[in-house]
């Protein structure tokens, strides 16, 4: 996800790498979130291939959605967040975002697949792809395998992309959460707030004043 990180680590590629190489290994998860039943196809070389991820799950549960405006989910993988956002409220204009370009490609096909009309999948690190845009809402389970540097930058990059009164939420392991992170909420925010807790994650939010 972080720009200029190695694409693999000893031959092994991480879903965060750029460019996959790895054979493309389709698999489709059929789930039910927040009441509603959704289909993803994954692949390899892109985060948690066999089921909606417990951080991710816990974070679409509880994620508190604007009634209008626009929402980034950054670092989106094969979309679960964003496309679940979109389809809770057809208002919002949700845009998706991965350095991952096989991540891209599946959040294009699931968006379509799941009829999630008002979504844009962007490709680029962190919020180099939507410098030009202003979010109510960013939301992210951050790829905590990239090094604490690339959550912390999404912290503290956030006010720069988000809009008066609006929020980062971000869900992490409890025992990340509550020790290291809000710090770098109160430096970016000036406030903190755990949204959920939840099956050994939390949600922590900082809003924009």
């Amino acid at each position: 996800m972080a720009a200029n990180m190695p694409s693999s680590n000893k031959g092994t590629e991480h879903y965060f790498t750029e460019k996959p190489t790895s054979h493309n290994k389709l698999r489709l998860i059929r789930t039910c979130l927040r009441g509603k039943t959704f289909e993803f196809t994954t692949a390899s070389s892109v985060f948690s291939i066999k089921r909606v991820d417990r951080g991710t799950r816990v974070l679409i549960e509880n994620m508190a959605l604007p009634e209008s405006g626009c929402v980034l989910d950054l670092g989106c993988g094969y979309g679960a967040v964003g496309i679940s956002a979109a389809k809770l409220n057809p208002k919002l204009r949700v845009v998706l975002t991965d350095v991952n370009r096989r991540a891209v490609l599946l959040a294009k096909q699931n968006a379509e697949k799941n009829h999630a009309r008002n979504i844009e999948v962007r490709h680029g690190s962190l919020y180099e792809p939507v410098g030009d845009l202003c979010f109510n809402t960013v939301l992210s389970n951050p790829p905590v395998s990239a090094g604490m540097e690339t959550v912390q930058a999404i912290i503290s990059g956030a006010p720069a992309v988000v809009a008066e009164g609006g929020t980062l939420q971000m869900v992490v392991r409890s025992k990340i959460g509550k020790k290291t992170l809000p710090d770098a909420f109160m430096k970016a925010f000036g406030n903190v707030e755990v949204l959920a807790i939840e099956s050994g994650y939390r949600i922590l939010m900082g809003k924009k004043r």
